[in-house]
């Protein structure tokens, strides 16, 4: 079952707030047996944080069993895991334009005029998301749907943006553009992440910037 469908901050409009699914509004319980722990291979673009997260939830089960998502915003970059922990791709990510790690307050229920520069974040934490529709246009993964906050392929947005451009770029720095949503390559998002998000709920863990990792993933930071 998909979220029902509201605007995100991706340069569209926010429109009321709607009640969310019990499956988003409620924390998953790790409850599972913990997987083997065999560590996760390391990518050669995953920071030692993303890497000490994706194999803390592995041995944890602190997924739940589901897919999950680990958004380093310090690299612009998302990591995709299958259920079992297994990596399944990575892509680079445009980010909200403002650095930071918590959402400012009543960021959901503000329209565009109302979100400056300075509250243009990728709020850092655990995320149970859903795939979901934007105002019934297109797929995309909610995050956290009560703070408008999705993950979806790059949008056009306006031609000074150059999203696609910036997207590709190997620069980390003109990753930072959006009002707080995560943009990645459609074809990442249609053959990675549509396919461990289809018909399920799953987790995305957003590492912080300012905070320190422990602060946001205790555990993660002490094992590993």
């Amino acid at each position: 079952m998909s979220v029902g469908a509201r605007s995100c901050r991706r340069g569209i409009g926010l429109g009321l707030l709607l009640a969310a699914t019990t499956a988003l509004a409620t924390t998953v319980p790790a409850k599972h047996a913990p997987a083997p722990s065999t560590p996760i291979p390391q990518s050669s673009l995953a920071a030692p944080a993303v890497t000490r997260v994706a194999n803390w939830v592995r041995t944890s089960a602190d997924n739940a069993g589901l897919a999950f998502i680990i958004v380093d915003k310090r690299s612009a970059r998302v990591f995709a895991f299958a259920a079992d922990g297994a990596l399944r791709g990575t892509a680079p990510a445009l980010l909200g334009a403002a650095r930071g790690d918590i959402n400012p307050p009543g960021i959901g229920d503000r329209p565009l005029t109302a979100i400056g520069p300075q509250d243009r974040i990728t709020a850092a934490g655990r995320y149970v998301a859903q795939l979901g529709n934007d105002l019934g246009k297109a797929d995309i993964l909610w995050v956290d749907y009560a703070a408008g906050l999705s993950l979806h392929r790059v949008i056009a947005g306006r031609p000074s943006d150059q999203r696609r451009r910036r997207l590709m770029s190997p620069a980390v720095d003109d990753n930072r553009i959006s009002y707080g949503c995560i943009n990645v390559p459609a074809e990442f998002f249609d053959t990675v992440v549509v396919p461990l998000f289809r018909a399920t709920t799953g987790i995305v863990y957003v590492l912080p910037e300012h905070k320190p990792l422990e602060a946001v993933f205790p555990l993660a930071a002490t094992k590993g």
